[in-house]
């Protein structure tokens, strides 16, 4: 398999979706609900789905593609080569920010990632890494992540699970926060992800997450050294929802150990 041309096509289409997001800046967005009224998709994520998808068929057409909007193919395992694509990560941020939204594409093969590209839209960052051969922010490579305590670091999550909810005891998230040095929430596990992978945050943690959001970011944070598992330290399988422990190596360790072993996630 040509990675590299797979690679090349890859971050050209995305760079093209990007300008086709910026242009929608100054457009009236259409704007439905999905699951629940905080869970938002425009007429752009279905466009820049579609855009994905038509590019992908037409040069590729033996690669099947899982697309959040639902554009793509029914995909049930991950054999042969698959595209996992968010068009809009972060859309919440994207309608009342435009900023702080990513594009997420990846490509695995036989269930191994091969191609991860996160797309920092509005600051013109693009993340990206083919498996052995590194992780990049545009032409800069990323250097491994070192170790680092829970006092020492900055933790991601949202502040919905310190408080009191239907899906997890929040009592057990309150000592980690209480002895990291901050917290900090951004609203798309795409750029959470690459956060950690720059070392802007040391981890991130969430509770239920698709494919999609979170494919491209395990190629990323992998070339790195950083560790990936759902929260109860097994490692996540694609094609499901699940929750999502993403730190930097020995930190991760010590979060689930520590910290999470009592939670029934």
């Amino acid at each position: 398999m040509d990675w590299e041309n797979i690679d090349l096509h890859a971050k050209q289409w995305v760079m093209e979706a990007g300008d086709k997001i910026r242009d929608s800046f100054q457009k009236t967005l259409n704007i439905q609900t999905k699951s629940n009224p905080n869970d938002l998709v425009t007429n752009i994520d279905k466009e820049i789905e579609q855009f994905f998808i038509n590019k992908i068929r037409k040069n590729f057409p033996n690669h099947r593609i899982l697309g959040e909007e639902g554009f793509g193919d029914e995909v049930s395992n991950l054999d042969g080569v698959v595209w996992i694509i968010d068009p809009i990560d972060g859309t919440m941020n994207f309608i009342h920010q435009q900023r702080n939204f990513a594009i997420s594409l990846a490509v695995y093969e036989n269930g191994k990632g091969k191609i991860g590209i996160i797309y920092d839209v509005a600051h013109g960052e693009v993340y990206h890494a083919i498996t052995g051969k590194g992780a990049f922010m545009n032409d800069i490579q990323l250097p491994a992540l070192s170790m680092r305590t829970v006092k020492e670091s900055i933790i991601a999550l949202n502040a919905t699970w310190l408080m009191e909810n239907r899906r997890i005891d929040h009592n057990l998230l309150i000592p980690l926060v209480r002895e990291a040095r901050g917290t900090r929430s951004y609203g798309t596990a795409a750029l959470e992800m690459v956060f950690v992978a720059t070392g802007r945050v040391d981890a991130y943690i969430s509770m239920r997450l698709s494919p999609w959001d979170v494919a491209a970011g395990a190629i990323i944070i992998g070339e790195l050294g950083g560790v990936i598992t759902n929260l109860r330290g097994v490692r996540l399988d694609f094609l499901s929802s699940d929750s999502l422990l993403v730190a930097r190596p020995g930190l991760h360790q010590t979060i689930l150990n520590e910290y999470l072993k009592e939670g029934k996630w």
